[in-house]
């Protein structure tokens, strides 16, 4: 099938975030693994794995619209010192992922690809899921202390 105008750029340019979301998820649960917070680590690694479905669903419709992944490319991967500075750095990243697949949306509907688009749908949902994960634990940090957060982050 042929893509119509514009949407295997959007396609791509959302391929280049997941891909970019894998890399950063799997350092910041391999962080948090050192740093000793097993649940910390687990969720991480959870979202590492998330991403690379999206990723993997990606491909596999870039390919059936006769178009080429774009492996080549990856965003900066955001570090940080501790974990409110990973929290901090992710829930920017996933504002800026969901503000891409709104755009990438839109613009689906506008040219008539409702079946990118649907697809496009369900990774938004994902992603603000996970601003408001990153929201929520930020908040708690706030309310209780990073100690304390962090004293329950040890084991599952």
């Amino acid at each position: 099938m042929k893509a119509k105008e514009g949407v295997i750029q959007y396609l791509n340019d959302v391929l280049k975030a997941e891909l970019t979301a894998v890399h950063q998820y799997l350092l910041h649960a391999a962080m948090c693994k050192n740093w000793g917070y097993e649940r910390l680590h687990d969720h991480f690694s959870h979202l590492a794995h998330e991403e690379v479905g999206h990723s993997s669903g990606l491909i596999d419709h870039i390919l059936y619209l006769d178009g080429a992944p774009d492996m080549d490319h990856l965003d900066a991967v955001a570090r940080g010192r501790d974990v409110s500075a990973l929290f901090v750095s992710d829930l920017e990243f996933e504002r800026e992922d969901v503000e891409l697949l709104r755009k990438a949306v839109a613009h689906c509907a506008q040219v008539g690809d409702y079946t990118t688009r649907h697809l496009l749908e369900h990774m938004v949902i994902d992603s603000e899921e996970h601003v408001d994960w990153f929201e929520t634990q930020l908040r708690t940090i706030e309310q209780v202390s990073l100690d304390r957060y962090l004293s329950e982050q040890i084991k599952k």
